[in-house]
């Protein structure tokens, strides 16, 4: 079957329906469900129309709650929990056939603030022009070349950085937008909500390339720390502190390619043993 590959701006681009009610048009787009990504990102550009220009979102947390129809249009409905002077909370809900396949809290902060100042530090690797494109390579992302067209990533090989001993499971990938995208840091921020699920779920299958497993996001949690910009080189460092029961947690910071730390993500996912004959369910 034939499918398009909406474009970021496609994607964030909601229809306001009401004051706090908003539809992002389906799009068939080849996965066997939503990506959840997009999900994530038109939960939180929903949430941004509802919040003074003053504020900036800070940190989100959402839950997978069913599979979304990536070909169905699907409805966001924003509760303004607070409105502070120097904080706003807003939860946002995404429906499709009446019912919830996303949960989202986003907080918003004023961006005039100063205090303490500190950072980890970005770990050296190749500069992303010496690493091969994904779309260039095999491996258990291929699927990605299908359809993710606008976004340039690049897996770092693993005998190209220094490893922590004491983490099992270790990815580092270079990604950021193909198309130059607009002057606007809460666009950007979206964008990096949509592009945060590419990569970091399979972080947790690097000691297991072999394994066959169902995969599928089931919580995701951001903060954004610095301003940036997601049409530029981005390094995503992601390690998986653990998996179990089916279950896998991961861990990514993010990067500006000055070494700037500008955002991080934990996201736990179904990581469940594939069983010979028997259907894969969430």
């Amino acid at each position: 079957m034939d499918f398009v590959v909406p474009t970021i701006d496609e994607i964030l681009n909601l229809e306001q329906l009401d004051s706090d009610i908003f539809r992002g048009t389906g799009v068939f787009t080849g996965l066997q469900r939503t990506y959840g990504g997009q999900v994530a990102a038109q939960c939180l550009s929903a949430a941004t129309k509802t919040v003074e220009d003053d504020k900036i979102v800070h940190s989100l947390h959402g839950y997978f709650v069913r599979p979304g129809q990536s070909d169905k249009d699907t409805i966001f409905v924003v509760e303004r929990v607070r409105d502070g002077r120097s904080f706003a909370t807003r939860v946002v809900r995404a429906i499709q056939d009446g019912k919830a396949i996303f949960h989202m809290e986003a907080s918003f902060h004023v961006t005039d603030n100063d205090g303490i100042e500190h950072s980890d530090t970005m770990r050296t690797v190749p500069d992303p022009e010496n690493v091969v494109p994904l779309e260039q390579v095999d491996g258990p992302l291929k699927f990605f070349k299908l359809w993710a067209k606008d976004w340039d990533v690049r897996i770092v090989p693993e005998d190209e950085f220094d490893h922590n001993k004491y983490t099992p499971s270790q990815q580092v990938v270079w990604f950021r937008s193909k198309k130059e995208l607009p002057d606007d840091q809460t666009f950007h921020i979206c964008t990096l909500a949509y592009m945060s699920d590419l990569t970091l779920l399979h972080s947790a299958l690097v000691p297991h390339r072999d394994a066959h497993v169902q995969m599928a996001s089931l919580d995701h949690a951001m903060w954004f720390l610095r301003p940036f910009r997601a049409d530029e080189w981005m390094l995503y460092d992601q390690v998986s502190p653990s998996a179990h029961a089916g279950r896998a947690l991961t861990q990514g910071r993010i990067f500006d390619r000055e070494g700037n730390l500008v955002a991080m993500v934990v996201q736990e996912g179904l990581t469940r043993t594939l069983e010979e004959g028997k259907p894969a369910f969430k």
